[in-house]
């Protein structure tokens, strides 16, 4: 099995990573039907199907799970020695797909994207934003942004954007004024509330303060969406009590829209982490964007 044209694994992983052999083919530039004739030959010359196809969804068999699973970093080592090569002749050139929060696609990635952009113009820089927790080399993605708690533990992780963020709590004037404000998160249990749900499903409970003072509390809510636009149109039409990332809710506060409630309860915490695979040869747009982040701090005296 060691003569399998390379081409072909590669036709794989790029159909079972998009579950799709047309947009696969749109991001590679060749036809669907390329793709389906080299994913047959791989299937015959391996003798086992890699991929369930019908006439909605592609989806990986329990064999081309495994195998994607071994074939992605192997890919991707050759993927970047060849960009380095590449590289050597001139500024980096690729795409680099990046899989982030909403936070930090909508607050901490634009002030960073132009200067990126406008220093390595023959980058492509695919981004999606997303809250679910994933594989994020798995899925195709060249390296992901989250926060602290959620970087795999065999990834390299460098600081993007602050240092710093914090929740805070706030509703509009006209609820508050209906319903009076709570002084104590305790109090929000009597109270509607706007919370966010992540795509998996899950609706995590609100946390409060810090050490000693800290607690979780569920209140239950008036609005339950994975929609930040939705859930702060909700707040300021008065629906709800509302607590997310300080950065979504400042410029509603300041227009006074909303009213900052619950101050000595905010809670702080560290800032996101570009995480990317530790390998020996780095795609270029990768290795850009972490030279580039890097300097940014340096920059910044982080």
């Amino acid at each position: 099995m060691h003569d399998l044209p390379l081409a072909d694994l590669d036709a794989f992983a790029a159909v079972a990573r998009e579950r799709s052999f047309r947009t696969a083919a749109r991001k590679r530039g060749v036809s669907a039907s390329a793709l389906s004739e080299a994913l047959r030959r791989l299937e015959a010359r391996l003798g086992v199907r890699l991929l369930n196809r019908t006439t909605r969804s592609v989806t990986p068999t329990e064999a081309g799970k495994r195998l994607l699973e071994r074939l992605s970093p192997a890919l991707g080592e050759i993927a970047g020695a060849l960009d380095q090569v590449a590289s050597e002749r001139g500024s980096p050139a690729g795409t680099l797909r990046l899989n982030v929060p909403t936070i930090v696609a909508r607050v901490i990635l634009p002030p960073l994207v132009g200067r990126f952009m406008k220093a390595h113009p023959a980058i492509t820089l695919e981004v999606t934003a997303e809250d679910g927790f994933i594989d994020v080399l798995a899925a195709g993605f060249d390296a992901g942004v989250r926060y602290e708690e959620r970087v795999e533990k065999d990834m390299i992780a460098i600081p993007i954007g602050p240092r710093v963020q914090r929740y805070i709590t706030a509703a509009a004037p006209d609820y508050l004024a209906r319903h009076g404000e709570p002084r104590h998160p305790r109090d929000l249990l009597d109270h509607a509330t706007i919370r966010h749900r992540f795509q998996n499903g899950v609706s995590l409970p609100w946390e409060f303060g810090e050490g000693e003072m800290a607690m979780n509390i569920a209140p239950p809510p008036a609005v339950l969406a994975n929609s930040v636009d939705l859930e702060l149109g909700a707040a300021v039409d008065g629906l709800g009590v509302i607590r997310t990332f300080e950065e979504f809710l400042m410029p509603q506060i300041e227009a006074g829209r909303l009213v900052r409630i619950l101050a000595a309860w905010e809670t702080s915490f560290p800032g996101p982490f570009l995480y990317y695979a530790g390998r020996r040869h780095l795609p270029a747009p990768v290795r850009a964007f972490v030279d580039f982040l890097k300097s940014e701090q340096r920059h910044a005296g982080q």
